[in-house]
């Protein structure tokens, strides 16, 4: 329920958990009411502040100075607690610290790199594709290829062993829940910490990677200077932390949404390079990462309102890609939209790095499909994965009728 709080600005105020089981299987009239109150809403139930509108969301991702992730981008605050992991040189540090590593992760993951890995992750698509179709024409859409495909192709383009892959997913999974408050969601997490994050850790060591891949290439910048030896295996730790369970739900999202907008698939049939739209529009229709935490730096004064020096804000990056003050019908997946404005992968200097990678991962696969697949259809209840941070999926099943 959202009310007026007494205050001199008549700061919007609201009760609702962002995190219990209910918002999280349907999100949706929590970001209508947010948008609603104003451009900022103060969360009472975690003392928390909410942007839910495009434009403050927008200004918050890009205002590092005022709005830092250095004190964490979850409700903790690494400064004051003891994290059960090191912090991301990505997402949890700003400029100096972020800089180099950054740049970086940039070159590694860049178009060079990309060119080399498409025609194989073109291949292994196809084979992937031919394998599922080959058991039958109804399957689970997350099962069979949203969570096979980027952990068949990704590890390998990292550079990590084939034993304990399936460890990446769970790991990611409680990462992200642990973004949230310390609930249930983080509790079904926390028997494995210790044992999935020593696992992990041990991937990002120089002797474990294979001597080609971004493993290697991020070890290959150490030497060279441009980040430090204790570096480089937090850089390998932030790809494998950040780099899975966003791009299998991001795939989830675009084949949920081609099951639903059966027009819109016939689009991509008609012209396949409308893959990569369709991924982008299916991000931002759906935003994997739901929400993300900054810590204000000073009093920061967002329209009326002032954000205390230390406080925690909570930008609903879901909310503002359905703001209809930035969008036309922002509830509608459509592939005439122009959807690159989205705040999907975040946005100025924290922005994704990866973001080129899980593109390249669902156009590989959309154009597989397209090729054999005349209709996606669904066939049966889908079901959703609760996460604190992402939008995810359990189960998506289809019926696809070939050509």
């Amino acid at each position: 329920m959202t009310t007026t709080a007494p205050s001199a600005t008549s700061l919007p105020t609201s009760d609702v958990d962002p995190f219990s089981h209910e918002v999280l299987e349907d999100p949706l009239p929590m970001h209508t009411e947010l948008r609603e109150a104003g451009p900022v809403v103060h969360l009472s139930r975690y003392d928390l502040y909410a942007f839910a509108r495009y434009d403050e969301v927008y200004a918050a991702l890009v205002d590092w100075q005022g709005f830092q992730s250095a004190a964490g981008v979850g409700m903790s605050n690494f400064r004051y607690e003891k994290p059960w992991r090191p912090p991301s040189l990505l997402l949890e540090a700003d400029p100096p610290k972020h800089d180099a590593p950054r740049r970086v992760l940039q070159k590694v993951l860049g178009p060079r790199a990309l060119r080399r890995l498409r025609e194989g992750w073109a291949a292994d698509a196809e084979a992937l594709v031919d394998e599922v179709l080959a058991r039958g024409t109804s399957f689970d859409a997350v099962e069979s290829l949203a969570s096979v495909f980027p952990l068949r192709v990704f590890p390998d383009a990292v550079g990590i062993p084939q034993p304990g892959r399936e460890n990446l997913l769970p790991y990611g999974d409680h990462a992200f829940n642990a973004f949230g408050p310390d609930n249930d969601l983080v509790a079904k997490g926390a028997p494995r910490v210790a044992e999935l994050s020593a696992w992990v850790n041990a991937q990002c060591q120089r002797d474990v990677l294979a001597p080609t891949g971004f493993g290697a290439d991020i070890w290959a910048a150490s030497d060279r200077g441009d980040i430090t030896p204790e570096q480089a295996p937090l850089v390998v730790r932030s790809l494998l932390t950040a780099g899975v369970d966003t791009t299998v739900h991001g795939i989830s999202a675009v084949l949920y949404a081609f099951a639903t907008h059966p027009e819109q698939w016939q689009r991509v049939r008609q012209d396949p390079s409308l893959a990569r739209v369709a991924f982008d529009e299916a991000v931002r229709w759906e935003s994997p990462v739901q929400t993300f935490f900054r810590t204000a730096t000073t009093d920061v004064r967002v329209g009326d309102a002032v954000i205390p020096d230390g406080h925690k804000i909570l930008m609903f990056l879901a909310a503002a890609n359905r703001d209809p003050r930035r969008w036309d019908d922002p509830d509608v997946f459509d592939l005439s939209r122009d959807p690159s404005g989205h705040v999907g992968f975040g946005m100025g200097i924290h922005q994704c790095a990866g973001q080129h990678v899980a593109r390249l991962e669902a156009e590989t696969l959309v154009t597989a499909l397209a090729r054999r697949v005349a209709r996606i259809e669904l066939d049966g209840p889908t079901v959703r994965h609760h996460n604190n941070t992402l939008r995810a999926w359990e189960s998506i099943p289809v019926r696809v009728v070939l050509d």
